[in-house]
């Protein structure tokens, strides 16, 4: 490897096609090389996932790529390897994403001016590059747990203008009610459904035009209803059973029920214990007259609650169809919440579906809301009525209120630290060269220019 990396130095670093520039090497570390084109695709990679660049993407991206293959070249001493179906998965995830961004196939080619398979093998690199630092990273940090007493001393040695603002959040209990759906509605679907089915099979009509027709999955339906290559754990039970079952791309299944409506699926590919199809989701039509009578029933159910007949708990136990919260007294839970604690009914506003936070803004703790109409995140219909079980307003961090969230802030200091630590003795070991014209920045660590 020095051999060629000698070679190129010889040749300006660059490398040509008669009189065009393919590409450049910017930076040297170790015995890798960066290119200007790693560099380039990291930016536009950045730039669909709307990342925000720290300062000029030219300085700051090649810079985290040497990071990168800081950790790289040390997991590789350390062993350090990652599940390569979790990265598989996870790169088809990305995948998905852009082309449902960008709106096709095609145009995502166009964007990254590369084919797919190009472009579904980078992302694959990517995320199995980035599993093994982060994994990397775990192992040089350990599980750093700090006492309370180291909590409390750091936090004596700032100035309360250095101390966190934490912003307002709610608990807020929920007991949902759906509207019947009348069987004359079911079957009219089904009967639907059919019909594709029968004009599919029979070579009338491509399932793909169908579903960008007629599917109510506005993700996939785009896509002619593909679905991208996904692990059977992905998917609700009701609908891998069967997907994972089909075997001739030239048939579609039977009907499907799930949460989400009703399904017919097609088969693309199978890869080992992955799976390409196609699907078609219709949901049931909810009257002005059910919705009515739902709101009816919740009323009454409302009614009972502030008289005292029914605890609010209670008719989240043995009223709600809200299965995620009937058994914890009706208490959300935000799985948004980004920390390593574990999972918490504090939200904050921005963070509760929309109908919900318009209801709280103006409650008071304790207070039960009147029903109301909204949708899940499964966009089914539901009336509601919810509960502000606590409101704590925006405040400066304190010990007393705040000690999980700041011992969690002081561990993941505590943990950047050790991670710089490590990165700038590194760089002190390290054959590093940055070539004239990528020097001129202001980078996050100082020792990488060393002459």
């Amino acid at each position: 490897m020095l051999l060629i990396v000698l070679l190129a130095c010889n040749k300006n670093m660059v490398l040509h096609s008669q009189d065009n520039v393919i590409d450049e090497i910017v930076w040297i570390v170790g015995d890798e090389a960066i290119f200007r084109s790693e560099v380039e695709s990291q930016r536009l990679y950045m730039q669909s996932q709307r990342m925000r660049f720290e300062n000029d993407p030219l300085c700051f991206i090649p810079e985290q790529i040497a990071i990168q293959k800081l950790y790289l070249n040390q997991a590789k001493i350390d062993s350090i390897d990652v599940d390569e179906s979790a990265v598989i998965r996870e790169a088809d995830a990305i995948v998905n994403y852009l082309i449902n961004e960008y709106g096709s196939r095609e145009k995502v080619e166009e964007y990254y001016n590369k084919k797919m398979s190009q472009i579904k093998e980078e992302q694959q690199t990517r995320v199995r590059e980035q599993n093994i630092v982060n994994k990397m990273q775990q192992h040089l940090v350990g599980d750093v747990k700090l006492t309370p007493s180291e909590v409390r001393r750091y936090f004596r040695n700032i100035s309360s203008d250095s101390l966190p603002t934490v912003p307002t959040t709610v608990e807020v209990q929920i007991v949902t009610l759906e509207p019947k759906i009348p069987f004359e509605e079911t079957d009219a679907i089904k009967a639907r459904l059919r019909s594709f089915t029968e004009m599919v099979n029979n070579g009338e009509r491509d399932f793909s035009t169908l579903a960008i027709a007629y599917s109510e999955d506005p993700a996939s339906a785009m896509r002619g209803g593909e679905m991208g290559m996904t692990s059977k754990g992905t998917l609700v039970p009701e609908f891998a059973n069967v997907a994972f079952n089909l075997t001739d791309p030239r048939r579609v299944s039977n009907i499907v029920e799930t949460e989400y409506g009703f399904h017919i699926i097609q088969l693309i590919e199978k890869r080992g214990d992955r799976i390409n199809c196609r699907h078609i989701l219709l949901r049931p039509r909810v009257s002005d007259n059910e919705l009515m009578e739902a709101t009816a029933r919740m009323d009454s159910l409302y009614q009972d609650i502030l008289a005292g007949k029914i605890t609010f708990e209670e008719a989240a136990y043995y009223v709600s169809y809200d299965k995620d919260t009937k058994n914890n007294k009706g208490l959300m839970v935000n799985m948004n919440y980004e920390s390593t604690n574990a999972q918490t009914p504090k939200f904050e506003m921005q963070d509760l579906p929309s109908e919900i936070a318009k209801m709280v803004d103006t409650m008071e703790v304790g207070e039960i809301s009147a029903p109301f109409h909204m949708k899940t995140d499964k966009l089914k219909d539901v009336i509601a009525i919810v509960k502000l079980k606590a409101r704590t307003t925006s405040h400066r961090a304190n010990l007393t209120d705040d000690f999980q969230a700041l011992r969690s802030i002081v561990e993941n200091r505590k943990k950047e630290d050790l991670l710089r630590e490590w990165v700038a003795k590194k760089q002190k070991t390290t054959y590093v060269r940055i070539f004239e014209d990528w020097r001129g920045c202001d980078y996050q660590f100082p020792g990488w220019i060393k002459e």
